[in-house]
């Protein structure tokens, strides 16, 4: 993995492959709902929809044809902290990716009437969304765990912000946000590095945006509400929320161990206690969710009004066994042989790769080997994964629910595992 800078002082990273014949090249942007505000909320993913859309020399049709008459996948995404666009195609074909996904960047037209067609996808895609509450559940517990923190808005944004948005709103949000300094290009696969930064520099070296130097942004405080959206389902949708640990913390290892064994896959607890034995669910899970300067661990599960009480019970059972007894020294081993297993399948896909070494340039600036990751994770004892327990029950934790009657949930005690609290 190499770093270069262009000439405009444009991050480049490259991760040559020469086993494989794939390109995977990414445009990674330093923006997302989190640098909205409420007047403009979906603006970020609007823009990502719009970049697709067309430019001076470009259809929306030609974009289209010119991935699929190579055989390559072009895509994009919004997150709450980024926004990435990307390409993989065969190495022979990493020139037309560069080209037209560098057009999309600078020059897309943002034209008014595709911004109107456009706008319709996008409410059709929150109205799919709110009519998916096993979906719309999660965004409801950002907001029980961070209130009016626009780390709780939504990613899609709001039907009457976006239905007021045209072309200048979104032309003064990019010239704002996408910058040299909030911009990294990454790219993993079979490349010749000294051809790439040629073209890099053809394609990226007239970027001249800058932006000033960023306040920092204020982190979130934990709120721990408690929010029920009451819609007519056939299960209730619930999310228990609790305050994680951000990108790049030292605990942050420990923290996707501990998720790892209470409800991150098949032989999590959770799923072995609540749908395995019991049969009470048929999804249960937990994430745990990284921010620059926070993070959120979140356990979901979805299943009918009559059996809300026995899952909660369920899971408030294996919070406080693992508060009180932690974790058994055979999950823990088998936590860290999980975690590497899954680093090091991804090291066989380029675009994981390239994702792995654009975000981390993007939201970190710092980069660790696959030897540095694995030595760590070894290094995880019992008492970090204690350590990181305490931390995420030191705060009465967040309830976020859908559903049609929320009898079981409104009671429940939310401050009952906190330390010290009887």
């Amino acid at each position: 993995m190499n770093k270069y800078t262009l000439s405009n002082g444009l991050r480049i990273m490259v991760e040559h492959i020469p086993s494989v014949r794939s390109v995977s090249f990414g445009i990674w942007v330093k923006t997302g709902s989190r640098n909205e505000s409420l007047n403009n909320n979906g603006i970020s993913h609007f823009i990502e929809h719009m970049m697709f859309k067309g430019t001076s020399s470009r259809t929306a049709k030609d974009i289209a044809d010119q991935f699929d008459g190579i055989g390559g996948n072009v895509n994009a995404f919004t997150s709450k902290e980024y926004t990435c666009y990307f390409a993989k195609v065969l190495d022979e074909h990493l020139p037309i990716a560069i080209d037209t996904l560098s057009d999309m960047f600078f020059h897309s037209q943002l034209d008014a009437e595709e911004l109107a067609k456009e706008k319709n996808v996008i409410l059709e895609e929150i109205a799919m969304y709110e009519d998916t509450p096993d979906d719309k559940v999660h965004d409801e517990a950002a907001r029980a765990a961070f209130g009016d923190h626009p780390l709780a808005y939504s990613i899609l944004g709001l039907e009457d912000r976006l239905t007021a948005m045209g072309p200048d709103e979104l032309r003064q949000y990019m010239t704002e946000r996408y910058t040299i300094e909030n911009t990294v290009v990454s790219v993993a696969g079979n490349v010749d590095e000294k051809t790439l930064l040629e073209l890099l520099e053809q394609h990226f070296g007239g970027f001249s945006l800058h932006s000033s130097p960023e306040v920092n942004e204020k982190a979130p405080s934990f709120k721990g509400d408690y929010i029920f959206f009451k819609k007519q389902t056939e299960q209730n949708h619930i999310c228990l929320s609790f305050q994680g640990r951000p990108i790049g913390d030292s605990q942050l290892y420990a923290m996707v161990l501990l998720n790892n064994a209470l409800g991150g896959g098949m032989s999590s607890r959770l799923f072995q206690e609540i749908r395995e034995k019991r049969g009470l669910a048929y999804s249960v899970y937990s994430y745990h969710t990284s921010y620059a300067d926070s993070g959120l661990f979140t356990i979901y599960a979805g299943t009918a009004p009559k059996q809300t009480k026995d899952v909660l019970d369920l899971t408030m059972e294996q919070l406080h066994d693992l508060s009180v007894n932690g974790l058994h020294a055979e999950e823990l081993s088998r936590g860290k042989e999980q975690l590497k297993g899954s680093l090091i399948l991804g090291l066989e896909s380029t675009s994981s790769r390239m994702n792995r070494i654009g975000k981390n340039e993007l939201m970190l600036g710092r980069h660790m080997t696959m030897d540095q990751l694995l030595k760590r994770i070894d290094g995880i004892t019992e008492e970090d994964i204690r350590e990181v327990m305490k931390w995420i029950l030191s705060a009465p934790f967040a309830v976020a629910m859908v559903g049609s009657d929320d009898k079981d949930a409104v009671n429940i005690r939310r401050d009952q595992l906190v330390s010290g609290t009887v």
